[in-house]
């Protein structure tokens, strides 16, 4: 029996309660999201490699739109420009949430996901550059491709399975997740700029501090503030950054608690959840999914088209950073931040549980289809190819985190008992109320830690 050192502090160890079933909440309309991404994207690859690929394409290439004000888009653009900014507000929410009053205000908690999204990105960008190192013909510019992680598809693939994967880890690839997509947004804004016109960037700054002030004072009126959104998306996209970052710009913008003049720290919760409990569902169900079914339809060209395709060094370089990058990269970074804090290893859990986690990390589809798309160009062979490195490699992350897993499933069994047991039936399982001894797994048993109490009230 180990026993931690006083004010030591637990990787992955349950949060609050509030938290936990606030988070279980989320990840249960993820998992629904998940399974309609799977569906969009499979229908697509059917779709364009059948008979009737024609129809396809020409749906995805119908323009729509006021050609007066550049907006004369394919329906495929819309689904990434457009559909794709309401799934990165969701993100934007979500994390100033997470860091204003979910769990992770505990720099402590938050330096594991954080350092975990950023080893993440950067191990497999490195090794994607390696890969194409000399390969000329733009190939670097997909640097980013293999960087981000697919949230909803990860949920999908343990349903699938049907894991009892801890909170805990549950709560941790969810946080990673949503790091990962505010780095990828930066990335996006930063690396894939094209061109860059000022005056409609600046002018976007004013639609999006009226909705910011109105927010603030709760306004809610949807007659208000979807214009406000809608001209701040508008002026972003004639900017020439990509206008997905008007998502997230709008999102920091929206309370997360009230403030003092509103009532008081116990006033109640300001709008970002309101606004996520709303928009959330249309992100998750037709959002993505749609993204999906427009993007992931690649003409594969039979067993030849792609043998091809798969040795092509860009989609080398995306499975290679999808499935040994993710891996190494968010299991490195979980080591470092255990060496250097002191902190120690959840006792029912062990590195395996780390290395499964981060090969379920490892499937970038929704955000790398897009940055693939940027990079090298919508419907270009280098995309193609791309598409069927994030397809390949998000299925083979899947493969392995589902078998790496589903060989942990007893012990994740009996910890979810634990964690979920509520003999006073109040509604709260024991363990956040009166914490007994850990559960007994295999190698190792750890005393109990002291209760750890609900966030303090903002």
């Amino acid at each position: 029996m180990t026993t931690p050192a006083a004010g030591s502090f637990r990787l992955f160890d349950r949060g609050s309660w509030p938290e936990t079933s606030r988070v279980a909440g989320i990840l249960r309309k993820e998992t629904v999201g998940g399974v309609l991404l799977i569906i969009g994207a499979l229908t697509a690859l059917v779709w364009a490699n059948s008979p009737w690929a024609a129809a396809y394409a020409t749906i995805r290439d119908t323009r729509v739109g006021p050609a007066s004000l550049h907006l004369d888009l394919s329906l495929g653009t819309w689904a990434a420009d457009g559909l794709l900014a309401i799934f990165f507000f969701v993100a934007g929410l979500e994390l100033k949430r997470e860091f204003v009053a979910g769990d992770l205000r505990n720099p402590r908690r938050a330096a594991l996901p954080v350092a975990a999204a950023v080893g993440g990105m950067a191990v497999p960008a490195l090794l994607y550059a390696a890969v194409n190192l000399g390969a000329g013909e733009g190939a670097l510019r997909g640097w980013a491709i293999p960087t981000a992680t697919d949230i909803a598809f990860a949920l999908a693939v343990l349903a699938v399975i049907s894991t009892h994967l801890p909170a805990a880890l549950r709560t941790f690839l969810l946080t990673l997740a949503i790091v990962d997509d505010l780095l990828a947004i930066t990335i996006i804004a930063v690396f894939y700029t094209a061109s860059l016109t000022v005056t409609p960037l600046l002018l976007a700054l004013l639609p999006l501090a009226v909705f910011g002030f109105l927010v603030q004072r709760r306004v809610r009126s949807w007659w208000l503030l979807l214009p406000l959104a809608a001209l701040t998306w508008v002026l972003v996209h004639e900017s020439g950054v990509h206008a997905t970052v008007a998502g997230v710009l709008l999102a920091f913008t929206v309370p997360v608690v009230r403030s003092e003049a509103a009532g008081g720290p116990d006033a109640g919760p300001g709008l970002a959840e309101h606004f996520e409990h709303r928009i959330r569902p249309l992100s998750a169900a037709v959002a993505v999914p749609v993204f999906a079914f427009f993007s992931a339809g690649v003409t594969v060209g039979g067993l030849s088209g792609l043998g091809a395709a798969l040795t092509d060094s860009v989609a080398v370089g995306i499975v290679v950073g999808l499935v040994a990058g993710k891996a190494i990269g968010i299991t490195a970074a979980t080591w470092l931040v255990s060496r250097f804090t002191r902190a120690e290893l959840n006792g029912d859990l062990g590195w395996p549980d780390v290395l499964g986690l981060s090969l379920l990390g490892g499937i970038g589809f929704t955000v790398s289809l897009l940055i693939g798309e940027l990079a090298f160009g919508a419907g270009s062979v280098r995309d193609e190819h791309a598409k069927i490195g994030v397809l390949a490699g998000s299925l083979l992350a899947a493969l392995l985190a589902a078998v790496l897993l589903r060989l942990r499933d007893r012990r994740y069994r009996r910890i979810a008992e634990a964690d979920t047991r509520d003999a006073d039936a109040d509604g709260i399982p024991d363990v956040y109320q009166h914490p007994g001894p850990r559960v007994r797994t295999e190698t190792v048993t750890e005393r109990a830690e002291p209760p750890q109490g609900s966030p303090p009230n903002h």
